[in-house]
């Protein structure tokens, strides 16, 4: 398999072999290839691509370090790391740079409103930070449960002039949340773009996001040619919805020495109910308007999810994962919560870095395998996202206390 072949998919129905497609109501069918049009006049519109750049650069902070993790390299005795810092973006993740393709988007098709859904709350921060840049109507639908756990990041969403609305039905997730914007559309479609954040959902929102999001690897790839005159052997990144992984992963999928690692929450364990490790749990079948893997029952029931990281929490993968998985190219494997925990807390205490509980799970799976690796191997690990939001939580579970 070829990255040129790779630039071929979706097909024209948004099908990555048999993954991916456009499963959604009939109300929502010319919206979706009325965005489908825009987006693909876009990408060949200089001026837009112009417009696109000026702010990645100058709002969001692109292009973000590559950089040396020297403490964490030596700690763990093998492989070179190196930390693709999405952290330091704006915002605080790698979401800003899908939400400002989109609003850009949005803006060109005279949408007056916004809404999205968030899990971790970093995408509903984003899209509430371009709302307010661009002067649109914003709602942000969060699960009930990841309110709760992610309290900092609402506050965030309401002080950018966002209306957050949480989600009561279901396991009061992110599935639910996915639920409650689909719904808004639907009804306001006429007025709303909807700024979905992964590279999930119908047709085009996976080859839409996958190539706002590629940036990031397009400089991983330079920045690592420039410091260490070859490519890396290993990329390494969480995997929820995935963007963040995606993002890194394509630029490389033509270089076959370059292998490529996605990692899941595992929660507690791969038991039903318990973790958000499709590869590892799932099955064929269709959720949120595209057919991939799924955790369901046998029945085609949607299970329960639980991970510690709200972002990951999530029963369905991106379409192009699904084939990249059934091809082989990229390895899919899973951090279960007392890994992330760890990693968590190790790479604050070695590097001086908080990252965020979802790209915790990656640097989980630095850990295990870098030890094993010649010292002169090249890992690059994606860190998404850094982890304010986090830390009461990370803090309460660890044992952390506050001096009296």
């Amino acid at each position: 398999m070829s990255a040129q072949a790779n630039e071929n998919l979706p097909d024209t129905r948004g099908h990555f072999g048999p993954y991916g497609g456009r499963f959604v109501p009939e109300t929502l069918m010319h919206p979706l290839q009325e965005l489908e049009a825009e987006y693909f006049r876009a990408q060949h519109d200089p001026e837009f691509q112009r417009e696109l750049s000026y702010y990645l650069k100058e709002f969001c902070g692109r292009p973000t370090p590559l950089y040396f993790a020297e403490r964490l390299t030596r700690e763990l005795g093998g492989a070179k790391i190196y930390l693709k810092r999405e952290d330091l973006l704006h915002t605080g993740a790698h979401k800003i740079n899908n939400c400002i393709g989109q609003v850009l988007i949005a803006r060109r098709m005279s949408k007056t409103r916004v809404i999205a859904e968030t899990g971790a709350g970093q995408h509903g921060v984003a899209t509430a930070t371009v709302a307010a840049m661009f002067g649109l109507k914003c709602v942000v639908y969060m699960g009930a449960v990841d309110c709760k756990r992610q309290e900092l990041n609402v506050y965030r969403m309401k002080m950018l002039g966002a209306e957050v609305v949480p989600v009561h039905a279901g396991q009061k997730t992110l599935k639910e949340a996915v639920n409650e914007a689909m719904r808004d559309w639907v009804t306001n479609v006429r007025s709303t773009h909807y700024i979905l954040g992964t590279v999930y959902g119908a047709h085009p929102y996976p080859v839409m996001v996958r190539n706002f999001q590629r940036v990031i690897g397009d400089e991983a790839r330079a920045q690592i040619l420039e410091k260490e005159q070859r490519l890396p052997d290993l990329l390494l990144a969480c995997v929820g919805g995935g963007s963040n992984a995606m993002g890194l992963f394509h630029p490389f999928l033509d270089d076959t020495g370059v292998k490529m690692v996605g990692v899941e929450a595992g929660g507690l364990g791969i038991r039903p109910n318990q973790h958000a490790a499709r590869f590892h749990g799932g099955s064929l079948g269709v959720l949120q308007g595209a057919r991939s893997y799924i955790l369901q029952d046998a029945c085609g029931q949607i299970q329960s999810t639980h991970s510690v990281s709200a972002g990951l929490d999530y029963a369905a993968v991106g379409p192009e994962h699904a084939w990249l998985y059934d091809e082989k190219r990229v390895e899919y494997t899973y951090a279960k919560d007392d890994a992330a925990l760890a990693a968590f807390m190790k790479l604050a205490r070695l590097e001086g870095i908080i990252p965020a509980l979802e790209s915790a799970h990656a640097v989980a799976e630095v850990m295990k395998r870098a030890p094993k690796m010649p010292k002169d191997a090249l890992i690059i690990v994606n860190l998404s996202g850094r982890g304010d939001k986090d830390v009461e939580q990370v803090a309460d579970k660890v044992g952390l206390q506050m001096p009296k």
